[in-house]
């Protein structure tokens, strides 16, 4: 469907294949820069899937990139003020909303990238939870080449994934990140052959989608372990326990433990 709930979108291509929800940025002649425009769709997107009956979300790019950044030539248009002003303002209205839908979503999500993820492109590839990145494609945190700093996240996501040294030589280096490479550093969760990458990803995204209600659960465990003492997570990791442990999913389990046989998880 190219749009829902009474929008049609224009810069986004939004479909539900069983129980997965999958997202695709669509301005493949900019290898996907994302405008304004393009945000306000994907934070639309992200709402009536929440809203929805998806399991689990698969975000890509149509195309030969997944997303190479904020679109300059869009902020350029704005009119309101210098690049950097607009840019931290964008950020704050715009761009931090969508980073927290994603964030804050009860499902898991995966993304699959087919191409360059640059600059914000690259912090929505990272922010999911099972990365798959085709053998071509590549990462960069390309902010100090246009005198700017990282942002959607990523100083906050690169550190804890890859180490303080290799997430500040990304950012001051600003230089190319081969997917090989990003795999060994541990980015990315694999990486395939580009003709392999959707499948791949699409099997990933529907073996999620077809497991319990636990796996927002823990998705929401993961996220909020960073800022936690060791108390409080104890603590999250009872509260959460509880709320799994009174879902029709664990139930399921259970039984199907019992009687030896594969669980059919609905997700409730």
């Amino acid at each position: 469907m190219s749009g829902c709930a009474g929008m049609e979108y224009e810069k986004i291509e939004l479909d539900q294949v069983g129980n997965v929800a999958v997202l695709k940025f669509n301005a493949p002649a900019v290898l996907n820069a994302i405008s304004i425009d393009m945000v306000g769709e994907l934070s639309h997107a992200v709402r009536s899937i929440a809203a929805g009956d998806a399991r689990c979300l698969l975000l890509t790019g149509v195309g030969r990139g997944f997303c190479a950044g904020a679109n300059l030539q869009g902020r350029g248009e704005s009119g309101s003020g210098s690049a950097m002003a607009t840019a931290g303002s964008a950020l704050e209205s715009h761009y931090h909303p969508l980073i927290n839908q994603l964030r804050n979503l009860d499902i898991p999500m995966v993304t699959a990238v087919n191409g360059p993820a640059v600059g914000v492109g690259m912090s929505f590839a990272i922010m999911a939870d099972l990365v798959v990145a085709a053998r071509s494609a590549y990462f960069m945190q390309a902010f100090a080449r246009i005198g700017l700093v990282p942002d959607g996240g990523s100083t906050y996501y690169l550190p804890r994934m890859i180490g303080w040294n290799r997430a500040l030589e990304l950012s001051l280096l600003a230089e190319r990140l081969p997917a090989q490479q990003a795999l060994e550093w541990g980015l990315v969760n694999r990486v395939v052959e580009d003709e392999e990458l959707m499948t791949e990803a699409m099997a990933l995204a529907e073996r999620l989608a077809n497991g319990p209600k636990s796996l927002g659960l823990i998705r929401r465990l993961y996220w909020e372990s960073p800022n936690n003492s060791f108390e409080e997570q104890l603590q999250l990791e009872a509260n959460l326990q509880a709320a799994a442990g009174a879902t029709e999913d664990n139930r399921e389990g259970v039984r199907a433990f019992l009687e030896k046989r594969d669980a059919e998880f609905k997700g409730r």
